[in-house]
């Protein structure tokens, strides 16, 4: 018996083009002679649907959308379809009016529904928000050649509450040991799992201590594509009942793959094993390309506008948008100040060489006596300072947005996580912007990209590749590239935001290096002032940093979209209050989150 794991990428709330992925995977199923077509999670409406799924309209229009599918559909193939469907045994006392589901549809109806057991809540998951918890082991049985294969059915977190693999549960049930408690052959999981760094690695260690534990092979699709802040990595997979990897899906692009199970051995046998990203560089910055190139095309935008300062950070978000959307669909926008150096210029305009984008150049020396002229009178007596350092961010975010707006242009912003942490950016000034593209990438990791980029120019892996998911993505938009993506300059000069002459960002903030492992211990890990204290950083600088972190909340509330790569990052899953009066030291300390 033949299984198809199909990974698409749907659009939130796009029914009919979503259901018409579902379709043309199913004829490529058919023609591969599978039985079984695996989707993914909520695929037929796209994850996260969040608050569309409070509108009576769209839960009764995704229901009609799966019917005509299921008519549509090759009739002795059964297919497994991820939606949202009614729970109509609804009480009035607070149960949730939704169920998180996947349909079995198969000559041409809806033969059966199984409801998601486990609903998460962490991070930027709020599923109880919508829906009630499913009961019981979900499965089905088909017949092939004379002999019966029990499926069980779970979806995404179904699978992450094993006590073995985890340390205990989250959850008082284990959907998996009650399938196989239920004597089930196998286990297929539809999945919307979001890409985080090493999530790829964690999810592989995961399925593989269940299916060996169990002794059950495990069938995992997971949903590709960025929607909003979320990342999706796909990477689906497929386990013997050893617990041996014996398929692996392409990551960051849609893909179909068959596994076989075999009736005699009661095992799935080894398929086709695509490439995982080499490293960390490699995983984000394909990631990130992604996030881009989904965001743009779903909200409607084929061209972005970034502004160029010769700096590392606008560097690297010039090279992600060239990549993700092709260089004659990207403008770099040169905005020097008095203050700006000769080899900031030079720097921006080698490396829109470099990617073969458009620029221009909009100097704001004059917009800024202007400033000062109005203001003189209000401002006399006082001494410049930030006021007059933040007006040029300021006039550099109202000409990039005045472009934005007449052109129809994405404005991407070009902040990193480090400096969206401390709140080293400038709201309506270098804040401004559609997409967050960076801002969960700390300042150190940056410059690690754009060194890996640079490296693998250098090694001649820049070269055209039909496979969209390596460097060759962008080698086919600029074939011209031999030495370099990020000139050395950039790479090589201290860091500086250039508001004022000689400055640099280390005036206001400490080391990089430094600066990333605190917020790396205080933002992802929890740790308590102390303990950061304990391996070594000078107690006076983190207590800075916890300071500058809690006073920036009320600048991240009103940042673009953050594109998320890390387990927590500055978006939806990170929901602390901007007034507060709990003591800024004991913040951040270990708790459950």
């Amino acid at each position: 018996m033949k299984f198809a794991i199909a990974q698409l990428n749907p659009t939130v709330g796009d029914l009919a083009h979503n259901a018409q992925q579902i379709l043309a995977a199913a004829q490529q199923a058919e023609q591969l002679n599978a039985q079984v077509l695996i989707t993914t999670e909520l695929v037929l409406c796209g994850y996260p649907p969040r608050d569309l799924l409070l509108r009576p309209g769209f839960i009764e229009a995704m229901a009609n959308q799966l019917k005509h599918l299921a008519a549509a559909l090759p009739p002795e193939l059964a297919v497994l379809v991820g939606f949202a469907t009614a729970n109509n045994s609804a009480r009035s006392d607070g149960e949730k009016p939704l169920f998180n589901s996947t349909a079995l549809l198969q000559d041409g109806q809806v033969q059966q529904v199984f409801h998601k057991q486990l609903l998460p809540t962490y991070d930027v998951f709020d599923e109880d928000r919508y829906f009630a918890p499913g009961a019981g082991p979900s499965s089905f049985k088909l017949s092939w050649r004379g002999q019966t294969v029990h499926i069980g059915v779970t979806i995404c977190e179904d699978l992450w509450n094993d006590e073995e693999f985890w340390g205990g549960r989250s959850y008082p049930r284990n959907p998996i040991a009650d399938l196989v408690d239920e004597g089930v052959d196998l286990v297929i999981n539809l999945s919307a799992s979001p890409y985080s760094v090493n999530k790829q690695q964690l999810r592989a260690a995961m399925l593989a201590h269940s299916a060996s534990r169990f002794g059950c092979p495990i069938l995992y699709a997971n949903q590709v594509g960025a929607n909003d802040d979320l990342i999706f990595d796909g990477t689906s997979l497929a386990f013997n009942r050893q617990g041996n990897m014996v398929a692996r899906l392409p990551s960051y692009q849609t893909g179909l793959a068959v596994v076989e199970y075999d009736l005699t051995k009661g095992d799935v046998l080894t398929a086709e094993m695509a490439r995982l990203p080499a490293n960390e560089n490699e995983a984000i910055w394909l990631a990130l390309v992604l996030g881009v190139r989904d965001y743009s095309q779903k909200c409607g935008f084929s061209r972005a506008v970034i502004g160029l300062s010769g700096g590392i950070d606008s560097a690297l978000v010039a090279t992600i948008a060239a990549a993700a959307l092709g260089p004659n669909q990207v403008l770099g926008v040169l905005m020097p100040s008095p203050y700006s150096s000769d080899h900031s210029i030079s720097d921006a305009l080698a490396l829109c060489q470099n990617l073969g984008i458009a620029h221009e150049t909009l100097p704001i020396g004059d917009l800024m006596t202007d400033y000062d002229r109005v203001l003189a009178p209000l401002f006399e007596g006082t001494h410049s300072g930030i006021a007059e350092e933040n007006i040029q961010s300021r006039i550099r975010g109202n000409l990039l947005m005045a472009i934005s707006n007449k052109f129809g242009h994405l404005l991407l912003s070009t902040g990193n996580k480090s400096e969206m942490a401390v709140g080293y950016c400038t709201l309506y000034g270098d804040m401004n912007g559609g997409l967050a593209v960076i801002a969960d990438v700390p300042k150190t990791r940056v410059y690690a990209l754009c060194e890996w980029l640079n490296q693998q120019v250098r090694q001649g892996e820049l070269t055209p590749q039909p496979n969209p998911t390596t460097l060759g993505y962008l080698a086919e938009r600029a074939p011209w590239l031999t030495q370099e993506l990020i000139p050395q300059n950039i790479l090589d000069k201290p860091p500086s935001a250039e508001l004022k002459p000689g400055q640099v960002d280390q005036d206001s903030l400490p080391p990089y290096d430094i600066l990333d492992d605190i917020l790396e211990r205080l933002v992802q890990r929890h740790e308590s002032t102390a303990d950061i204290v304990a391996v070594g950083h000078d107690p006076a600088v983190v207590e800075k940093v916890i300071k500058l972190v809690s006073r920036a909340e009320f600048k991240r509330r009103q940042a673009p979209p953050v594109l998320k790569v890390t387990d927590r990052a500055f978006g939806m899953g990170w929901r602390m209050p901007i007034a507060y009066r709990w003591p800024k030291e004991d913040l951040h300390c270990k708790h459950s989150v």
